[in-house]
């Protein structure tokens, strides 16, 4: 266990240091926020991690974080058969979640939401741990719905779903602070873009094919005049020699791609998109249909949209055309410009830290 030493006057006093555990996973949305948390508390605490063994597993090794895995528990929508075994699996996944707390003994368990995040705050609850719970939607998810119930307090991203929560506090979402500091020229010249405006354009941490094949099929034209930056996924990356066009499967550390954007096209997933805006980078967001989620994403996108923040393209209504059209009315669009200098999202670590030390000094 790390140790930290005080002195007062001539005597040193050595004390352990307090044990923060994190949980969340299923997507790089759910991991990356607590990663950038973990960068701005891991010289003060001995911070641990609980998850499924997916990406938060392989992004936790990437990052040298201590990592404890359990059988995940997730909840299948639109199938009602294949969620028949799911308060027996949630049962196993409890004890084997409780059996990591007692081993590890940890002051705070973070939750960031997410099928991974039910069972460790159930176990947590049990094991009379405090909890705390960051909901980054503009709307909660069933998951940390259940969980609020089980914490000291549900953190937010957007302000008015902090007032949906007796317990509810609007801190604004994590962001990794590398993101503010990254050099433009440096990144550019890395990933070899020339002068011209440069369209950033990513799905999510595994891409998307929808967007991937639309972009594709408009590539030649659009790099007439722009660069163009595709985060396409892992393994979706296609042979081209199109002067202008670059693309990069998955990063972890997406400070130099968002240094070298002018214009983005994204998914709303709530932490990427706050980032865009708290950079004050014009986007197209192109939220998930209903389909594919429960929503969450086209609610954040109009609430944004609303706010004079974006254009939104519903996924729908995704074409070649209106893809290429959107890009070109997003470009000209001086009040997004003018709206976006004005906003006043910004980076939330230093009141979501500010929280976690409250709970962990009850």
């Amino acid at each position: 266990m790390p140790l930290t030493r005080i002195k007062f006057g001539n005597n040193k006093y050595t004390m352990a240091m307090k044990k923060i555990m994190f949980c969340g996973g299923g997507s790089a949305g759910h991991v990356m926020p607590n990663i950038a948390l973990y960068e701005e508390l891991k010289n003060n605490y001995d911070i641990y991690y609980i998850g499924t063994d997916g990406i938060e597993k392989n992004i936790c090794n990437d990052f040298g974080l201590k990592f404890y895995g359990f059988d995940g528990v997730k909840l299948v929508r639109g199938k009602i058969l294949c969620n028949l075994a799911i308060p027996y699996k949630l049962f196993k996944s409890i004890r084997q979640c409780r059996a990591v707390l007692n081993k590890v003994k940890p002051d705070l368990l973070f939750c960031k939401g997410g099928y991974a995040s039910l069972p460790p705050a159930f176990a947590a609850a049990k094991c009379g741990i405090p909890v705390l719970t960051h909901e980054s939607d503009l709307t909660a998810g069933i998951a940390n719905k259940i969980i609020a119930g089980k914490s000291l307090n549900i953190l937010t991203s957007f302000s008015s779903t902090a007032k949906r929560f007796k317990n509810g506090i609007y801190t604004g979402s994590p962001m990794r602070k590398s993101i503010f500091n990254a050099d433009k020229g440096l990144a550019r010249a890395k990933f070899g873009l020339d002068v011209r405006p440069v369209v950033l354009v990513f799905g999510g941490g595994s891409g998307s094919k929808k967007i991937n094949d639309n972009l594709r099929k408009i590539i030649f034209d659009l790099c007439k005049k722009f660069n163009v930056l595709h985060v396409c996924g892992r393994g979706n990356a296609v042979e081209n020699n199109i002067y202008g066009y670059k693309q990069i499967e998955f990063t972890t550390d997406m400070s130099e791609v968002f240094a070298c954007a002018d214009y983005a096209v994204a998914r709303c997933g709530s932490n990427s998109a706050h980032e865009l805006l708290a950079l004050k980078i014009p986007t197209l967001f192109i939220p998930l249909d209903n389909g594919a989620s429960r929503g969450d994403q086209i609610k954040n996108a109009r609430y944004f949209e609303s706010a004079g923040l974006c254009r939104v393209l519903n996924e729908r209504e995704l074409t070649p055309k209106s893809l290429y059209e959107n890009i070109d009315l997003l470009v000209a669009d001086k009040k997004i410009k003018s709206a976006l200098q004005n906003c006043k999202i910004e980076c939330g670590n230093e009141k979501i830290i500010y929280q976690i030390e409250q709970a962990i000094n009850r």
